[in-house]
């Protein structure tokens, strides 16, 4: 990685440590939707949504602009999962918040709530045990992926819009287990699939870095950080931690 895009980093980092009020913004991020990947159409009960024929997979961003660790992704072609049912894509230029799964809305229009920390840990491990790259790309795709693509969609929507059950194994994406407006549950999708991946979430398996990219109106995303920009990231975070500890 270039000198210029090691300073960037470290600019993201700074300015998620200094800025006070909006000290859960990471940066910024400019995108437009640009198609999907693999997945498919599934009948989605959740987020302000009832019975809607909705994409359940890939989503594709072009980026074409960012700050702060909205610089992670060169421009170009961004592999995104939806995380907002309620609002629409970005079908012309729209500037994005970068921010950590935990600080994204749930949505801002419905429920007006935050993720959350212990949601966000499920993301990640689901994300790091069941996230397969052969989804990306332009296609075409075979059956399974599209198939496993919808039902990695329909499992990141029941651990963002359902209460948190007492255990896993309580998850299930075909019955709404959540009193009120909140819940969610689908059909249209390999149910087995989706909910064996939901029922081995424990805590215990590998955590991708995620990251959302939100915007009031817009629809929100999540999508892992490239890798070589994790390591980047994760060595300016131990040189300052370091650098405190020897004041």
């Amino acid at each position: 990685m270039n000198t210029k895009k090691v300073v960037t980093l470290l600019a993201g980092i700074l300015l998620a440590l200094t800025c006070g009020a909006d000290a859960n913004l990471l940066g910024t991020i400019d995108v437009t939707y640009n198609g999907s990947g693999a997945g498919g159409y599934a009948q989605l009960w959740g987020g302000g949504l009832e019975g809607v024929n909705g994409l359940a997979g890939v989503y594709t961003l072009r980026k074409s602009g960012g700050t702060g660790q909205g610089e992670l992704w060169e421009n170009g072609l961004i592999k995104t999962f939806c995380i907002e049912l309620s609002e629409t894509a970005p079908y012309d230029v729209k500037t994005y918040d970068v921010v950590l799964p935990e600080d994204a809305q749930d949505p801002t229009t419905f429920l007006g709530e935050k993720i959350g920390f212990q949601k966000a840990e499920y993301l990640r491990e689901a994300w790091g045990r069941f996230f397969d790259e052969s989804w990306l790309g332009s296609g075409p795709f075979t059956e399974q992926q599209n198939s496993a693509a919808k039902a990695f969609a329909v499992v990141l929507w029941e651990i963002i819009y359902e209460d948190l059950p007492a255990s896993p194994l309580m998850w299930d994406i075909t019955t709404d287990g959540t009193i009120g407006p909140r819940g969610f549950y689908c059909t249209g999708v390999d149910a087995g699939l989706a909910n064996s991946v939901l029922h081995t979430l424990n805590g215990t398996g590998p955590k991708a870095d995620l990251r959302a990219f939100v915007r009031n109106g817009s629809q929100g995303y999540i999508t892992a950080v490239p890798e070589p920009a994790t390591i980047c990231l994760l060595t300016a975070g131990a040189v300052m931690l370091l650098r405190r500890r020897s004041r």
